[in-house]
């Protein structure tokens, strides 16, 4: 099932220790004062941790893994999910994760279903995440979300209260949720719409406890620091496959640090 992602993910030596972190009873790796190991980042998508995500706990996955069980992961939102822009499907941001993950995690059979459709609001996107839950059973919903949002001029609030209730719904079904933010591009960087969803992301994100992959800045650091790479594809908006590793290995960073989170571990039915 794993991919092979151009230009290559690292050296993977490091994951041993978060393997072996995993696999052993929760309290003996909080006893032991493990640190959190996430795959190392490729030099071109390097950067700040802090610039990614703050940990939060992904209970269900964590439970899936000591468990032994198979992670099912329901990737949704608009073109990003969907890999407009990229060479192919194999090098949309759920696919190269999905390799990134497999790798990260040796021995467990990952599986994310892109479920992305361009141009499409979040409002649309919370209606298909009840119907695709309902058919997929998942484990993790990874919702990408806001860019469309913004440009569409939805007002915050509207947006807050349909990315909220979404979460709560999936909550209430045993389902983790990681949001992962709208994108950076210089031309959206001072709109202020832009900025109130990306704080309203941010502030839902803190509120219900969540993992929020901070992906506009992320994608900022990179253009600051180093010019000469691009992200985008020829339309100055959409990814390019590049754009999509860096992508996939932000979130495999933030979702392999949280996991690592102190947790109480539900009981799934």
């Amino acid at each position: 099932m794993a991919r092979k992602i151009a230009g290559g993910f690292g050296k993977q030596a490091a994951l041993a220790l978060a393997l072996a972190c995993l696999l052993m009873p929760a309290s003996r790796a909080e006893d032991l004062g493990a640190p959190p190991v996430a795959p190392p980042m490729s030099p071109p998508c390097d950067v700040p941790a802090a610039d990614i995500a703050a940990p939060a706990t992904l209970p269900i996955v964590t439970q899936a893994l000591q468990n032994g069980e198979k992670v099912r992961i329901l990737a949704i939102g608009s073109s990003s999910t969907l890999g407009y822009g990229a060479s192919s499907k194999d090098m949309s941001y759920p696919a190269q994760l999905e390799t990134i993950l497999e790798h990260a995690l040796k021995g467990v059979d990952v599986v994310i279903l892109n479920r992305g459709v361009s141009g499409e609001v979040a409002e649309d996107t919370a209606e298909r995440i009840r119907s695709e839950v309902a058919l997929r059973n998942p484990d993790l919903v990874l919702w990408q979300l806001g860019t469309n949002d913004a440009l569409a001029r939805v007002p915050p609030q509207e947006f807050e209260d349909t990315v909220r209730s979404t979460i709560r719904w999936l909550k209430e079904n045993r389902i983790d949720v990681v949001l992962v933010g709208v994108q950076y591009t210089v031309r959206l960087a001072r709109d202020a719409n832009y900025a109130a969803i990306r704080d309203s992301l941010q502030k839902i994100a803190a509120e219900e406890n969540i993992l929020y992959v901070r992906r506009y800045d992320a994608m900022r650091f990179i253009a600051q620091t180093r010019a000469n790479l691009q992200l985008m594809a020829g339309d100055n908006f959409h990814l390019n496959d590049l754009g999509y590793q860096c992508m996939a290995e932000h979130v495999a960073h933030a979702m392999i640090v949280s996991l690592f989170v102190k947790r109480v571990r539900p009981a799934r039915n």
